[in-house]
């Protein structure tokens, strides 16, 4: 008798549990399953997507013993709350020796070579907005006690949060957990990194046919991301020690944390003798500026569309006071905010990108461009010359050029029966 399949799913849908199992999934047939085509990049396994219930799944087929690890890994990335692909369940098929990993398909996300394809030649500030996505990234597994062990690009997938980029994995096949990291096992991971990031962006400037003087360029880039990290694994966990008197200094710690986005959940001043002491940070999660924002507006937004909205607020706040010729409450310049700039402004962004991406993150576009228009002019150039130069005319270095990797993720194809 057939082993039967062995299902763990965490989304039980009757779309998902209606999927047929018991074959292999290189066996499914589009004339039966809702296949839709979604690019991936290299990978070592088969990986195919489809449609159910209302939603897009990734189905991953593997060697059991990975299956399960990876499996595992993910959930205790969602547990801790770090940026990874959320999993969905567990088929093992034992009838064909193997496993189908199952997650949900992130939406709105993109591979790098979606960005950089769609992009004018050589924009290393372009590539230093994916590569800082992928040391936070790193840093945050690392201080979690996630040793990845095959960080590359190609393993990451990147989402727009306002001016930055915010990095996901999306493959945990070779990951590990660990009460703490060693500097060995951080160095080796940075290690690899390195390695992988050089390889796969010379890989796609020979397939992009771009000039060859472009490629000591990428590995000097490429070279340079351990700095990057230890700089920011320095701020997150250094304890300078000073003069008791001094506490301004801890004032100041906490500002340069609170700008990168971390919440200080605790602070810690010890004695080291004389009149000296050692201040020691607890960091939490980097969503400073996004709980700020959640608190005033009741808008939940990533933390650097946070950061940007919460400048915006500002602005208009301080306008709002000059105006009055008195102070403005917070909570009523935010009410003033949301009516007068933000939800017009969406709604006017948005449609000028097409209707591409969210509207939260066409209005950052806006502002960005805005930005860089009136410091070019002199002067402040308004909303309607920004709007005409949002998308494909947006500057070249800004952060409002990525708007073009941004498309609509509910009109994904469906694989047809002459396709493979």
């Amino acid at each position: 008798m057939a082993a039967l399949p062995e299902l763990v799913l965490r989304a039980p849908c009757p779309g998902l549990l209606a999927l047929p199992w018991d074959r292999p999934l290189a066996e499914w047939q589009a004339t039966e399953v809702p296949l839709r085509d979604i690019a991936v990049g290299p990978s070592r396994h088969l990986v195919r997507f489809v449609e159910a219930d209302g939603e897009l799944w990734a189905l991953k087929d593997m060697p059991e013993r990975i299956a399960r690890r990876e499996y595992g890994v993910l959930r205790y990335l969602e547990e801790e709350c770090l940026p990874a692909v959320r999993p969905a369940g567990l088929v093992l098929q034992p009838e064909h020796d193997t496993a189908v990993l199952v997650t949900r398909y992130l939406q709105g996300s993109w591979q790098y070579r979606r960005l950089i394809m769609r992009l004018p030649p050589n924009q290393p500030r372009q590539r230093a907005r994916l590569f800082d996505g992928m040391i936070s990234l790193l840093v945050d597994l690392h201080r979690n006690g996630v040793f990845w062990g095959d960080c590359s690009l190609a393993n990451t997938l990147f989402m727009r949060d306002g001016q930055t980029l915010q990095a996901y994995l999306v493959d945990a096949e070779t990951s590990e957990i660990h009460a703490e990291l060693s500097d060995g096992q951080r160095e080796h991971d940075l290690m690899i990194l390195v390695e992988n990031v050089a390889a796969g962006m010379i890989d796609l400037a020979t397939r992009l046919e771009r000039p060859p003087e472009i490629i000591p360029q990428l590995i000097d880039e490429a070279n340079a991301l351990p700095d990057r990290y230890r700089a920011l694994w320095d701020v997150l966990h250094a304890t300078p020690v000073f003069a008791f008197g001094d506490r301004y200094r801890i004032e100041g710690t906490i500002r340069e944390l609170n700008e990168l986005g971390f919440v200080v959940d605790e602070v810690s001043l010890q004695p080291v003798g004389g009149d000296r002491a050692r201040l020691q940070i607890a960091v939490g999660d980097r969503n400073f500026h996004s709980d700020q924002l959640r608190k005033l507006t009741g808008l939940d937004v990533g933390e650097g569309q946070a950061q940007v909205l919460l400048g915006d607020l500002r602005a208009h706040q301080e306008w709002m006071c000059r105006r009055t010729g008195s102070e403005v409450p917070d909570r009523v310049a935010a009410r003033s905010w949301l009516d007068t700039c933000l939800i017009p402004g969406t709604r006017a962004a948005h449609e000028a990108l097409g209707r591409a991406g969210s509207d939260v993150q066409a209005y950052c576009d806006l502002l960005e461009v805005r930005w860089l228009l009136s410091e070019r002019a002199g002067y402040d150039v308004g909303n309607e010359a920004a709007l005409a130069e949002l998308g494909a005319s947006a500057p070249t270095d800004s952060a409002a050029k990525t708007a073009v990797a941004d498309a609509p993720t509910g009109q994904i194809p469906r694989v047809t029966d002459d396709e493979p």
